[in-house]
């Protein structure tokens, strides 16, 4: 067999021209409209207020059409692809995640309207997020549930019944369903003022007698909905995007609002978002890391510890910063490879997803700390933006569907299939995520009491050895 090697459009690095075209329109964006509101917002200690001073930018990232950039022309939105989206969050990771993080979510709300949505849900949600001469309109998505015993929101799609897994629930009543219970965490959903966003995807429990697999619904809560209430969460990252509880008692939505597609595949529509997003959060990485590596470059090329010349001539510092740079490469081109894979296989990339977002997210998170390690201790003077960059990369490894809570689970269903392909992703193939590949680890898949005890054999010079039926008082 030969090996043609005339040009190729398969493989090409070089952007096209939209393509430079939208990282570059991002940069401007990023560089003087949003860094200059970044400081002083991380730093107010309330977080409403903080979110709130971002406003004004996000008024102009929706006329600029970065907000639901996301989003198909069809229906008012930029249309962009999957690369140029992470093209476009790079920029503005580099500057600010927590702000970026909130466009994100606009996302994470909306897109599962577009695939599984009635054409009316999608005219009316949709076509109002994108249409608002006010630029103010924002969408949450509501998955995340307080830490539960048995409840939580890490074994969503647990075969087991209520209470276990996600714990808020929506009973039908007429043509209404009445929502009860606990998000914590979701971002967006509190909105401005603090007292709701414009709407909310909100995934419920739509039959409480079924497990994760079957039970789940997503069903959009729309602003002044009676019942709901909202509290904003302190946190150390991301500071510039509200994280919130939310609170339903009794709280009546219109039958109308449940996304048809979703009923019952709820744990889909999880992992399908969660898919989505993994080369956003692996780019916002990316994004964080590049900005600490510019900032170590320059203070090494700047100071000298000490010594006749600049810290760069130092073997060690720049061989570390060399380390640096290759994996800041390697983590944007698979977070290039993912977007891609998911804008050839119609949005979907359960498995690329995650591998991309644990990967990126936990080595670029040592690389940010290889920085500080270069500059040194001054790395931690809150003058200096280390230790934001520092803040900003110890949140992607367990936010956006936590590494070990959902990301990793999901590539082991995936992998643990009889039908997986190992080399799928590498021949451009689709994995079909299943219900079938869910569930892996949520529970025991031995009875506890019915444990095998016989011990393995022993040689006779292990006889002293206590094993299972030779305890030891």
């Amino acid at each position: 067999m030969s090996i043609d090697f005339a040009p190729s459009s398969g493989i090409n690095f070089t952007l096209s021209g939209q393509q430079k075209k939208v990282q570059l329109a991002a940069r401007d964006f990023a560089e003087n409209v949003l860094a200059p509101v970044v400081r002083d917002a991380d730093r107010e200690p309330d977080p409403l207020k903080a979110f709130q001073m971002t406003k004004p930018a996000y008024v102009e990232a929706y006329k600029r059409g970065i907000a639901f950039g996301m989003l198909p022309e069809e229906y008012g939105g930029g249309g962009l692809t999957n690369v140029e989206l992470i093209l476009a969050a790079e920029e503005l990771c580099a500057v600010d995640p927590g702000f970026a993080c909130t466009v994100l979510v606009n996302g994470l709300a909306l897109m599962p309207v577009w695939y599984w949505g009635t054409e009316e849900q999608k005219r009316r949600v949709i076509g109002a997020a994108t249409s608002d001469p006010s630029g103010e309109f924002i969408a949450g998505y509501a998955a995340s549930e307080p830490p539960g015993t048995p409840g939580g929101t890490a074994n969503f799609d647990t075969p087991m019944a209520h209470p276990v897994g996600i714990g808020v629930t929506a009973r039908r009543d007429g043509d209404s369903f009445v929502l009860n219970g606990r998000k914590y965490w979701p971002c967006n959903v509190a909105g401005w003022d603090g007292a709701g966003a414009n709407v909310n995807l909100v995934v419920v429990r739509t039959d409480p007698d079924k497990g994760g697999t079957e039970g789940l619904s997503a069903i959009l809560v729309e602003r002044g909905t009676p019942g709901v209430t909202y509290s904003l969460i302190d946190t150390f990252g991301h500071r510039l995007t509200p994280n919130a509880e939310i609170v339903f008692e009794d709280a009546r939505v219109p039958a109308d609002n449940l996304v048809q597609g979703t009923l019952g595949n709820g744990d889909l529509l999880i992992n399908r978002n969660f898919a989505w997003s993994g080369p956003v959060a692996g780019i916002a990485a990316v994004g964080v890391a590049r900005a600490a590596y510019e900032a170590a470059l320059t203070w090494a090329k700047t100071y000298t510890a000490g010594s006749p010349h600049p810290m760069i001539e130092f073997q060690n510092v720049g061989y570390v910063l060399g380390d640096v740079a290759a994996r800041i490469e390697a983590c944007r081109y698979f977070c290039w490879k993912a977007a891609h894979y998911i804008d050839e296989h119609d949005y979907h990339g359960e498995l690329i997803g995650a591998l991309n977002k644990t990967y990126c997210t936990e080595t670029l998170l040592d690389s940010v700390y290889k920085c500080m390690q270069v500059v040194g201790v001054n790395s931690a003077d809150k003058k200096h933006p280390f230790e934001k960059y520092l803040r900003e990369a110890a949140i992607f490894p367990i936010y956006d569907g936590g590494n070990f809570g959902m990301q990793r689970r999901r590539v082991h269903g995936v992998l643990a299939s009889p039908d997986f392909n190992p080399r799928a992703l590498m021949d451009n193939e689709n994995v079909e995520f299943t219900k079938g590949m869910e569930t892996i680890d949520t529970i025991q898949r031995v009875d506890a009491g019915k444990l095998p005890t016989t011990p393995a054999p022993r040689r006779a010079q292990d006889a002293s050895v206590p094993t299972a039926t030779h305890p030891v008082a």
